[in-house]
C-alpha cells in the first residue's frame, strides 16, 4: 500500500522517462512534481516541501551526485538515485553522497514501487518546526501549510493535486508576485502558452474556494505585469 499523499519530485533529463515515471507513480496515488535538471529542481525546491526525491545520476550541469551532497547539507528528505550505472563502487558513491537508495537503469517500474514505498515507511514523522506561521488566514478560510489543508470553519475544503501545489508554492512565499511562467515551472510543466493558460485556469478555479467574491479577489490577486500574489491576512 502507498504512503497517502505523498509528494514525490522527479529529476531527469531525459524527458520521455520523466513523463512515463509521473504518470506510473500519479496512477499509483502519489503526488509527482517533475524537474528537468538539477536548476530546475532547486528552484523547485526553494518553494515546495516533497516526501521524497528520485534523481537521475547522469544529467547535464550538476549530476545527481552533487546535488544530493549539496542537498544533505540543508534538508534530511529521502533520496532515491536513478543510474545507468549499476556497478557496486557507483551504488556505494551514491549512498556515500547521501541518497537512502539507489536503483539502476533499466529497471521494472514495480520495483521502483516497491522501494519508494519501502524507503517511506521508514521515515519517522517530522517532528514539529517553531519556524514561519503553520496556519495563513485568508478571512473565513484557514490553510494550515504543515499539512497542506484548507478549512472553511469545520469543512475540509476539497483541493485538486493541482490546487494544491499551488497553494504550497503560493504560501511559501506571501506577499510575494510569482509570474506564470514561474508557476508553470514550479509545477514541474514543460513550458509554454498553452501551460500559463491552464495555470489561469487553475488560478480562476482556486479562487472560487478562496474568495467570498471570486471577481474581485482579495486573498490570490493578480498582480498587473508580474503574476499572481497569495496576500493573507
Amino acid at each position: 500500500m502507498n504512503t497517502p499523499d505523498a509528494h514525490l519530485l522527479i529529476v531527469d533529463d531525459d524527458e520521455r522517462i520523466r513523463t512515463l515515471l509521473q504518470k506510473f507513480l500519479m496512477r499509483h496515488g502519489f503526488l509527482v512534481t517533475a524537474a528537468r535538471d538539477a536548476a530546475h529542481a532547486r528552484r523547485i525546491l526553494s518553494g515546495l516541501e516533497f516526501d521524497m526525491l528520485i534523481l537521475d545520476v547522469m544529467m547535464p550541469g550538476e549530476d545527481g551526485l552533487t546535488l544530493t551532497r549539496s542537498l544533505r547539507e540543508t534538508m534530511n528528505t529521502p533520496i532515491l538515485l536513478l543510474t545507468a550505472k549499476g556497478e557496486t563502487d557507483n551504488r556505494i558513491e551514491g549512498l556515500e553522497a547521501g541518497a537512502d537508495d539507489y536503483l539502476a537503469k533499466p529497471f521494472e517500474p514495480k520495483e521502483l514501487l516497491l522501494r519508494i514505498n519501502a524507503i517511506l515507511r521508514r521515515v519517522p514523522e517530522a517532528a514539529p518546526q517553531d519556524t514561519a506561521p503553520k496556519v495563513l488566514t485568508l478571512g473565513t478560510i484557514r490553510y494550515d501549510m504543515e499539512r497542506g489543508e484548507m478549512w472553511q470553519g469545520e469543512d475540509l475544503v476539497r483541493l485538486t493535486a493541482t490546487e494544491i501545489q499551488l497553494m504550497k508554492i503560493f504560501s511559501a512565499k506571501p506577499g510575494e508576485a510569482l509570474s506564470r511562467t514561474t508557476l508553470v515551472e514550479e509545477l514541474g510543466r514543460d513550458r509554454g502558452q498553452a501551460q500559463e493558460r491552464a495555470v489561469d485556469v487553475q488560478i480562476t478555479r482556486l479562487r472560487r474556494k478562496i474568495e467570498a467574491d471570486p471577481k474581485q479577489p482579495r486573498y490570490l490577486q493578480t498582480v498587473r505585469g508580474a503574476g499572481y500574489m497569495l496576500a493573507p491576512d
